[in-house]
């Protein structure tokens, strides 16, 4: 059994078309979307027609949430997405289910299991993410018990093991780097962890970071069944990001540009 792990398109047509094709030459029996499909200054209505077509396994993002937000609330990102999609469109995106079990052991999120804008493996450190203590890791994941969980939003790609159950977040496909000013619409949120089975004892918004990759590559995972073990290969295929920044530049977004050409968040 092989599976392909895409997240965190945010709308960049150009770099899923290229992991598409690269999960097609190397083969995958099942393909799953860890959610925020279409947020951001690129192809939103192009993304979501292709997603569609494929009708693949799909959690919904914490962007994809926002979208069915009232207009005021929006981030540009967002409100951008919501010009370019249909009402249909928008409704079709948020209310994607929050997890979804692809295959018997297997459970698929955005965030965490219960919160779609929390980190799950990362934490703010210095300005920046770092991995997350594994206590905290699996205090998040609660009472969740199946050996293979998959989950996305920070855009950095991880294998961790936590006791039984491997973790995995493939990256992102199209946004290698952004900068959370922890005041944003749709920033991110840190659980301060209760105990295993109640694990929110309370939730604030992160402090200000950046998440960055280094390189402006779309990013994905392939995972192997060896065995009843997983293999993990955390991939990072090339594609045209110079247009791809060039897109954002026309929709009036230089941080966009940047971070799609450099991999850096500034």
């Amino acid at each position: 059994m092989r599976l392909a792990v895409i997240a965190d398109i945010h709308g960049n047509l150009l770099a899923l078309q290229a992991v598409l094709a690269d999960i097609a030459r190397r083969g995958a029996d099942v393909t799953i979307d860890l959610g925020d499909c279409v947020s951001g200054p690129l192809w939103p209505a192009e993304t979501f027609e292709l997603l569609q077509r494929l009708a693949l396994p799909t959690v919904r993002g914490n962007h994809d949430r926002a979208l069915a937000e009232p207009a005021a609330t929006l981030g540009a990102s967002d409100a951008y997405a919501v010009s370019q999609l249909s009402d249909e469109g928008v409704r079709a995106l948020a209310t994607l289910p929050q997890i979804v079990t692809p295959l018997p052991g297997v459970l698929a999120c955005h965030g965490t299991p219960i919160y779609d804008s929390v980190y799950l493996l990362d934490r703010v450190a210095d300005g920046v993410l770092a991995l997350a203590p594994a206590a905290d890791i699996d205090r998040l994941l609660g009472p969740t018990s199946e050996p293979l969980i998959l989950c996305a939003h920070s855009h950095q790609q991880r294998v961790v093991q936590i006791g039984a159950r491997l973790v995995v977040n493939p990256g992102s496909v199209g946004c290698p780097a952004y900068v959370d000013d922890g005041a944003s619409p749709g920033s991110s949120l840190i659980v301060i962890p209760g105990s295993v089975g109640c694990p929110a004892a309370s939730i604030e918004t992160t402090p200000a970071h950046v998440s960055e990759t280094g390189t402006p590559h779309a990013r994905y995972a392939l995972l192997d069944d060896v065995g009843g073990t997983w293999s993990v290969r955390l991939m990072a295929i090339p594609y045209d990001w110079n247009r791809a920044a060039e897109r954002a530049l026309q929709n009036s977004r230089p941080d966009w540009a940047y971070a799609l050409r450099t991999g850096r968040a500034r």
